[in-house]
Order: C-alpha cells, then sequence, then structure tokens
C-alpha cells in the first residue's frame, strides 16, 4: 500500500486498517509516515504497533519525534524500548536530548545501561568511541564450531551483526575474527583458534571518525573492531553508523566551502537567526579581503585615469582567476578527503597545476586576444596587456588553488576552507596587482 493511502486512512481515523497495513511494511517507511504527523497521531499510532516493529519505528524517527514520544510514554514502554533498542542508537539518542529527557532514560535504564551510558558519553565528540556499539558477537579461541553457532543462536538476535564475530580471551584483549560463513561451512569439530584470522585491521576508541571512514571505504567492511589503548575490545563500528558519518562529513565539507560554519541541524529546522550566525562571520572576513582589492584599485588610479579602457576588463580578470583558482582547490579538497591526493604529492601536485595551468592560460590568452582585436576593437598594445595578464592571472590561481588545500592540511587545518569564495578573494587582489603593473610596463604609464 502505498504512503498516500496511509494518509488517507489516518485522516478517516480507520485504525484497525492503519494497524494491519503498517505492521506488514518496513519499519523505516512506517517512520516516514508518521514522523511529519502532529505528535498526538504519531504517538496514538505508535502505540498500536507491535512491540518490536514500535522499537525498530523509534529508531529511526528524528529526534524532535523521539523526544515527543518519550515525553508521552509510561516508564514501563520507556524501559521496554530502551531495553530493545540497539545500543548506539540510544547513545545517539541521549546525545541529542535536552537534559529532562536525558534524566527520564537514565531513570528508566538498568544500572549496567547507565554504567555504559555514562561511558560511551566520555568519549570525545566525532570519536570512534562516540559512534561504536556494543552489541557484538565475542567467541574464544577454544570454543568448537559447534559451540560458536550455539552461542550465536542463543545471542545474536540481540547483536548489531552476526556476520563477524570477534574472538578475545579472558580479559577481552582482541586475538582474532571470524566470519559466519567460515563457520557455516567449517567441519563442527573444528576449533575457533585453527579458523580465525589473526591479522587484524581495527581503530582506537579515540581516532577521529573521518578516519574510521577512510578504513571503511578501503577495505570495504561490514564492521571495524573498536579497542581501546590496551588493546581490548570495546566495542564495533558498523556500516550503517559510518554512511552517517560520511554524509556528515560531506555536508560540514560543503558548507565550508561555501563559506558558512558547519551546523548539523536540517536546513529547515534551523531558525533564520542560527543561519545569519552561521554565514556572517566568514562573510565579514571575506568583506575586509574585498576591501584590499578597492585599496588596490585606488593605489593604481592613475593608470586607470591614464587609459580608461582598461577598467572595462577589470570583472572579466577577476572572474576568471576566482573561477580557475575555485577549479584547483574543489579537485584537490576533493582529493585529500578521499585520500587520492596526500601532503607527499605536494610537488606531483605543482607540478601538474602549472602544466595545466600553461594549457589553459594559453587557450583562454589567445581567445581573448582575438575578441578584443576583432569584436572590441581595443588595440594591439591593451589588447596584448589584458590577454597577457588573463594568462598570468589563470596560471597564479590555479597554482594558488592547488597548494592552499595542501597548506592547510600540513596546519592540520580542514583544507575546505580554503575552497571557492576564499580563493576568490585572495586571487582577486593578486590578479590587480598584476593587471597594473603589467599595464605600466607594457603601456608605460
Amino acid at each position: 500500500m502505498n504512503q498516500q493511502k496511509i494518509i488517507e486512512l489516518i485522516n478517516q481515523k480507520k485504525y484497525v486498517e492503519i494497524k494491519k497495513e503498517l505492521s506488514d511494511m518496513n519499519e523505516v517507511d512506517v517512520a516516514e509516515i508518521l514522523d511529519p504527523l502532529d505528535p498526538n497521531t504519531t504517538l496514538l499510532i505508535f502505540r498500536m504497533l507491535p512491540k518490536d516493529l514500535a522499537v525498530d519505528v523509534f529508531s529511526n524517527f528524528s529526534i524532535d519525534q523521539q523526544r515527543e514520544i518519550i515525553n508521552a510514554i509510561t516508564d514501563k514502554e520507556l524501559t521496554h524500548i530502551l531495553d530493545e533498542i540497539f545500543f548506539d542508537d540510544m547513545i545517539d539518542m541521549i546525545e541529542e536530548m535536552p537534559a529532562n529527557i536525558v534524566n527520564k532514560i537514565l531513570k528508566n535504564s538498568t544500572q549496567d545501561q547507565r554504567i555504559l551510558i555514562n561511558q560511551f558519553l566520555k568519549y570525545p565528540i566525532d570519536s570512534a568511541g562516540s559512534i561504536m556499539t556494543i552489541e557484538y558477537v565475542e567467541l574464544r579461541q577454544k570454543m568448537t564450531v559447534k559451540e560458536a553457532l550455539q552461542h550465536i543462536k542463543e545471542t545474536g538476535l540481540n547483536k548489531e551483526t552476526v556476520y563477524t564475530c570477534y574472538v578475545t580471551n579472558q580479559n577481552r584483549i582482541l586475538e582474532g575474527i571470524v566470519s559466519l560463513r567460515t563457520l557455516v561451512i567449517a567441519d563442527e569439530d573444528e576449533s575457533i583458534y585453527d579458523l580465525m584470522e589473526r591479522d587484524l585491521i581495527y581503530v582506537n576508541t579515540h581516532d577521529d571518525q573521518e578516519t574510521v571512514a577512510a578504513i571503511f571505504k578501503k577495505y570495504g567492511f561490514i564492521a571495524l573492531p573498536v579497542v581501546d589503548k590496551e588493546h581490548r575490545l570495546t566495542g564495533i563500528i558498523t556500516v550503517d553508523d559510518i554512511i552517517d558519518v560520511m554524509e556528515q562529513e560531506a555536508t560540514e565539507d560543503f558548507q565550508k566551502m561555501a563559506a558558512m560554519a558547519p551546523s548539523e541541524e536540517a536546513y529547515l529546522d534551523t531558525s533564520v537567526f542560527s543561519l545569519a550566525k552561521h554565514r556572517i562571520t566568514w562573510l565579514l572576513i571575506l568583506m575586509v579581503g574585498a576591501a584590499l582589492t578597492g585599496g588596490i584599485i585606488t593605489r593604481f588610479e592613475y593608470v586607470l585615469s591614464s587609459m580608461t579602457i582598461l577598467t572595462a576588463f577589470i570583472p572579466m580578470l577577476m572572474d576568471t582567476g576566482g573561477n580557475s583558482g575555485s577549479q584547483s582547490s574543489t579537485l584537490i579538497i576533493r582529493g585529500l578527503a578521499t585520500g587520492e591526493v596526500t601532503l607527499k604529492d605536494k610537488w606531483k601536485v605543482l607540478w601538474k597545476e602549472f602544466r595545466i595551468s600553461v594549457l589553459v592560460g594559453l587557450c583562454l590568452g589567445l581567445a581573448n586576444f582575438l575578441k578584443n582585436m576583432y569584436i572590441d576593437k581595443v588595440g594591439i598594445e591593451v589588447a596584448i596587456t589584458v590577454s597577457i595578464t588573463l594568462m598570468a592571472t589563470v596560471m597564479m590561481a590555479k597554482m594558488i588553488g592547488g597548494v592552499l588545500p595542501l597548506i592547510a592540511k600540513k596546519l592540520k587545518l580542514d583544507p575546505a576552507i580554503m575552497a571557492g569564495p576564499l580563493i576568490t578573494t585572495i586571487v582577486d587582489s593578486l590578479a590587480l596587482v598584476l593587471y597594473f603593473t603589467i599595464a605600466s610596463l607594457f603601456l608605460h604609464i
């Protein structure tokens, strides 16, 4: 049944049919239907859902809807949700909730849950520890395949994943991993010790989530173990959580590249004041940079007064320079983010950008020269001056666009800040200095 039909049933208050239809649907689709509704209607239908489905639907609700439901349901209902919800989803929810809701959650948690929640909340934000889950299958070396499969049957239902199992000793030191596929096809009397892989790839609880995302991308994992400084298995990170991280990091980079302070709130849920606050700081910085451009024009006013035709080419030179620099910076920023470019590649990057800038500069310079001569008819001296300036500006802009993200990376800053707006502001000023200097030499002003 399509979503529109469900909405019609809700409007008609045919709750028996609604329950029947929603019970057969995927929890993600159910959450998508119920989330936008008013809290009272959502709560009413949510309470009608089968208990197991209700927990899964709750995990897919927005934070605002989760908050409304926690406020409205009884302690008994909340305890059931907390007992059934995956632990990493609970942590993500708690991190976004106000203090009164967190207190209600903690009050209805078991003592063991409260200890773990407090431990997880101490991990640095955006670290591997903050996004991991403790719901994994743990095996011992001395187990046989038969014993391991029985253990998975008994405990696997409440685990985030059973496809990869983790072999630890009595002190929880990570010793190896074994896949469910390996267990299924192995002889039931074989030991885990003989089957497990010892060449392990793992992350530390304090590693940055971007590092974790890069490892997932490189190796194509479904899950990745997380250990502490004593090499004890602390949790695992699953691919669904890392997809959220990748989306978050990509959004943050786009915001920085557009000269805005990063924000995790959805656009339509963010207040006008908050959006303005995120944008105004960089705009002020860029405005000051643009003021320098005005100062350069004032400094070379005598050049413009001697040959006013030069004024007509300023916008074209500045725009082309800014666009050229933005092209290079965007590619390098993307390369750094994906790991295709590293700091050790700096000379390769500069050499490649130099060759690109020469080719692009020659093509644009020639096209501009022909335009100036046969369309604008400004005279050969002005045409040569503008064309040479254009070539030099493009070369300079592409080199700057290629090197600034690498400098930012070297200084342990986010390369995304060295994007279009900042590059354009820098290149504008330098392009004008080039223009007026070349004009002074070629036109003898």
